[in-house]
């Protein structure tokens, strides 16, 4: 279980990050990794987008991180980097372990569903979290846009959001012995 970072109340303006630079908060091996997980998934992507998407996805997770209780989701061409970096599991877990809780992912994919006041939100969280927000990459999902991906989810559940609070697994029941 993770425990979020404390923070002192409203530390989440410009200059919260010694270096708001994307890349610098993975190791370079486990960032490289993450970009490749882009390019596997999308051939015929040059390394700057997946780059850029990578770099989305991470400003993603960490400012959902810090913002448990806030519906965020990413755009389509976002969410792409934040599936690869899902499957970097463990530096997945400490990123957000690093700054708040654990971002859970729950896809669905309805273009019909889409609510732009959902990712005008998650934007303007990410840039008030200190990032620069790469606006070519944050469109609606029916508008490939600049950027063209294999993810084909959007989220979330009904609170729009990707965090939900989660039970502490149980052990199962032991087997009976008749």
């Amino acid at each position: 279980m993770s425990t979020p970072t404390e923070r002192p109340p409203g530390d989440t303006g410009p200059g919260l990050f010694p270096d708001s630079n994307p890349r610098n908060l993975l190791p370079a091996a486990t960032y490289d990794s993450v970009v490749g997980t882009v390019l596997d998934s999308n051939p015929g992507m040059d390394v700057e987008t997946a780059r850029r998407i990578t770099g989305e996805g991470i400003k993603f997770t960490v400012t959902a991180a810090m913002n448990p209780g806030l519906p965020m989701a990413p755009s389509r061409t976002v969410d792409e980097g934040w599936h690869a970096l899902i499957l970097h599991t463990a530096p997945y877990a400490a990123l957000c372990a690093q700054f708040g809780e654990f971002v859970h992912h729950y896809p669905g994919y309805d273009p019909d569903n889409h609510d732009p006041d959902v990712m005008n939100r998650t934007v303007r969280a990410i840039g008030a979290a200190g990032f620069e927000v790469d606006t070519g990459l944050w469109r609606a999902p029916t508008d490939a846009g600049l950027v063209s991906v294999a993810a084909n989810c959007a989220h979330s559940p009904c609170n729009n959001t990707p965090i939900q609070p989660m039970p502490t697994p149980q052990p199962l029941p032991s087997p009976r012995k008749d």
